[in-house]
């Protein structure tokens, strides 16, 4: 990104910039969802089946644990280059980026040797049963060994899209989900792989989108690294780190939100009419599925952190909230119509994930899994602006807002209900929490949202909550 493209973050048509940025971010972040989604749907689709698919809901946590630090160090980094770009400063922003790297793959190899040891214990934590813990092992031991690469390939793109290259992060992330929607039916159907085939048919895809990342770190727009910048410069990482933190606490309380909700649903599935395996293979469909549309509304909010970034650091603060009010536009559009789609069509939504072929009531998946999209997922549009709010103050530069935002959703309130309700209306209790929880957090985060643009309108030398 040039001087003369720096510049026009402070002076392009908005609407023309949101196209420019968040379409390919959108889209990169659309094909990550992608890759477990599609993963599941072969297997759901194969002689696998239900069980599979709760092989593979339980494993999802791994997932999210390896990408909250991914995108803490990456988001960060971006964030702060974005900031360093507006305040004419790019020596910090290449320091941070280089500790950022070598941080994120101490992280990666850290997270792999735990994996391994205590892989077992912890897939029975987040709800393995007998019947579906040896399918989870199965998939999980192929997905460790390539962690390192899946949390850069996460952290790179991140800084790839803030560096004014959104087509280069989609185009690797296109990459590697091609590559393992090619893979999954020939290693699942045609080498007969089962749960393995689609572990490796997921690694092999991710690999490319890394490879493709380290491609672009050496043709880099407003910064520049060397060996030297790998080395750990954690005075000036610690600016990154504190703007990366609300990703860090979206993605854990995610964590504590699946682990929590397993357990419950083991507990109360148990004495249901559903059993241990149907709520918790739907349950998993259900994550995936939402992980989508959260995805296309991060995806927004996230292209435009450049531009959000740049007018803060420039202090054009007009330009900010006329962005944001659009920004809003769009979240409230993709929250509406996903709602629609739950409510008034989940079979065909969860049709995609294959037919119940080794459960003993297949009826009662179909009605559990109508439940889940249409009480669950009722304020949809409610979740999107909570999270488009929180990614929002991270742009800004405003981590405690962004973490507050953040957590009061997840820690807050979803998880007291989803502990409480059960306890009155059994199972289904399980599904009014979110729900509920959606619509105490919306009224916080407005709070915070007007009582920040109130506060930016009148230019005050500091903001509360920083």
């Amino acid at each position: 990104m040039n001087a003369a493209e720096s510049s026009s973050l402070g002076t392009e048509k908005l609407s023309k910039l949101m196209l420019k940025y968040s379409i390919p971010c959108v889209l990169s972040l659309l094909v990550s969802a992608l890759y477990n989604i599609v993963d599941q749907i072969f297997i759901g689709n194969s002689e696998l089946s239900t069980l599979g698919n709760a092989a593979t809901g339980v494993v999802f946590p791994f997932f999210i644990v390896a990408q909250a630090f991914a995108w803490c160090f990456g988001d960060g980094c971006a964030a702060y280059l974005n900031l360093c770009l507006g305040k004419k400063d790019m020596q910090s922003a290449d320091k941070a980026i280089g500790t950022g790297i070598t941080v994120t793959c101490l992280t990666g190899l850290l997270l792999v040797v735990l994996g391994y040891l205590l892989k077992a214990p912890l897939l029975t934590l987040f709800g393995a049963s007998e019947n579906s813990l040896g399918m989870a092992i199965e998939y999980l031991e192929v997905i460790l060994a390539f962690f390192p690469f899946f949390m850069l390939s996460n952290m790179m793109n991140s800084v790839i899209r803030a560096d004014g290259s959104p087509t280069c992060s989609m185009v690797s992330m296109l990459v590697g989900a091609a590559i393992n929607l090619v893979l999954d039916p020939l290693f699942i159907f045609g080498f007969h792989w089962g749960m393995a085939g689609a572990a490796w048919a997921t690694v092999i895809g991710q690999f490319a989108s890394f490879l493709i990342c380290v491609w672009y770190f050496f043709r880099t727009r407003t910064f520049r690294l060397h060996p030297r910048s790998l080395l750990p410069d954690f005075r000036a990482f610690a600016g990154a780190l504190k703007l990366g933190l609300s990703s860090f606490v979206t993605q854990m309380t995610i964590l504590v939100i699946v682990l929590v909700s397993n357990r419950m649903l083991v507990r109360y599935g148990a004495v249901s009419q559903y059993g241990v395996d149907i709520p918790i293979a739907v349950m998993g469909i259900e994550n995936k599925v939402f992980t989508v549309v959260i995805n296309i509304v991060v995806g927004i909010v996230l292209g435009c952190q450049p531009v959000i970034g740049y007018n803060i650091g420039a202090r054009n603060y007009a330009r900010v909230r006329r962005l944001f009010r659009q920004i809003l536009l769009c979240t409230t559009i993709v929250g509406v119509a996903a709602t629609l789609l739950f409510v008034l069509a989940p079979h065909m939504v969860v049709r995609m994930f294959g037919v119940p072929t080794n459960i003993p009531n297949p009826d009662d998946y179909w009605l559990f899994a109508e439940k889940t999209f249409r009480i669950f997922l009722s304020l949809t549009t409610f979740t999107c602006i909570v999270k488009v709010s929180s990614i929002f103050f991270q742009a800004a530069g405003k981590p405690v807002r962004a973490v507050v935002a953040s957590m009061v959703r997840d820690i807050l309130c979803f998880i007291p209900l989803i502990l409480l309700l059960p306890r009155f209306f059994g199972i289904e209790g399980i599904l009014y929490a979110a729900p509920a929880a959606d619509m105490l957090a919306m009224l916080v985060s407005g709070v915070l949202m007007i009582d920040y643009f109130r506060r930016l309108r009148n230019d005050a030398p500091a903001i509360a909550l920083e």
